[in-house]
């Protein structure tokens, strides 16, 4: 049994929190809303898992400190712009090490940070016994309908991502492990750009074919990146790369392809975010992206593209036929450069 906090109650972290109760973990989650935290513990969050009843050992706070207290292993399940805020606050709680797992999917633009380093930023060395990063194809809906379920547990330390895997592992929830850090947080972080692209091809009305050129010519520029800045090319063929495009792109369970469905029939963004009522990471990871794809010098058209609808006005029309336009290529090109 480990001693487990959770910080962040939406439907994620309640997600990790069912399955972790249900491994019999020693376990508190913490949400900001003391509200919530009753409603949890009166077994429900119905707000972000409609009919779900909730374990009764899955036990919520508002009170930070006692979920820092309480915890030998800290789960970081918040939106990645709020990362570096709890951070902050757990920083002046710790006086022990204790292992980090982030369970987020995101770039911070401009430091253009993935999480493990603004974790490692704003938490001194000497509270950190390691960070592990758990990511991969899940929704949280299914998730609690104990429906089969696999991810990857990513450190460098092959030891930790094992103790994540024994503590989440079960019957339906299946954990691999992997030492590739970059590329599990960078392959789970730009899925979502691809997948509000999917979406908005479907908002105006385009159907299969138009998903599949996106999803795969997506993963090339995913890979094409991750190499750049120094992530293994398998791993993009993984359940970080692959998988998590897959169930990303074409699941209505997806806020990214549900945000592009409605950009595609015409909604603004901010029209669509006060619908959705829930964080959109890929928004925020667009605009990372694209300042990455300049940095390291990577070609990257379809994130290019939605960045100019979503930051520079751009019609969803005007946009999908100047990616269709672009002058003739080699598919294998990226296969061959990265080889």
């Amino acid at each position: 049994m480990e001693k487990v906090s959770i910080f962040g109650a939406g439907s994620w972290g309640t997600a990790l929190g069912y399955v972790l109760a249900q491994n019999n973990q020693d376990l508190l989650i913490w949400t900001h809303r003391p509200e919530q935290a009753e409603e949890i513990n009166q077994h429900t969050n119905s707000k972000y898992l409609k009919n779900v009843r909730l374990p009764e050992n899955l036990v919520a706070t508002s009170d930070l400190r006692k979920a820092v207290e309480h915890a030998e292993v800290l789960v970081l399940a918040v939106p990645t712009k709020a990362i570096r805020e709890v951070c902050a606050s757990i920083r002046e709680t710790l006086d022990k090490k204790v292992l980090f797992v982030h369970v987020s999917k995101g770039i911070e633009p401009d430091s253009l940070k993935r999480i493990s380093e603004m974790i490692k930023e704003e938490i001194p060395e000497q509270w950190i016994e390691d960070v592990v990063v758990l990511s991969g194809p899940s929704h949280a809906e299914e998730v609690v309908q104990d429906q089969p379920t696999t991810v990857t547990a990513a450190c460098e330390n092959t030891r930790s991502a094992e103790r994540v895997q024994d503590m989440f592992m079960n019957q339906y929830f299946r954990v691999y492990t992997n030492t590739d850090v970059i590329g599990v947080e960078l392959g789970g972080a730009l899925k979502n750009i691809i997948a509000l692209a999917v979406g908005i091809t479907s908002g105006l009305g385009y159907g299969d074919n138009a998903k599949a050129a996106l999803m795969t010519r997506g993963l090339a520029e995913i890979a094409r990146l991750g190499v750049k800045m120094g992530a293994t090319p398998l791993t993009f063929s993984g359940l970080t790369g692959v998988g998590d495009l897959i169930v990303t792109c074409t699941s209505v369970h997806s806020r990214n392809w549900r945000a592009g469905n409605m950009l595609g029939k015409g909604k603004t963004i901010d029209e669509v975010l006060d619908e959705m009522g829930m964080v959109v990471e890929g928004i925020r990871t667009t605009k990372a992206a694209h300042q990455l794809a300049h940095k390291f010098d990577v070609p990257m058209p379809i994130t290019d593209a939605l960045f100019s609808v979503l930051f520079d006005g751009v019609s969803t029309e005007e946009a999908v036929n100047k990616l269709m336009a672009r002058n003739k290529k080699n598919e294998m090109e990226d296969l061959i450069n990265l080889l």
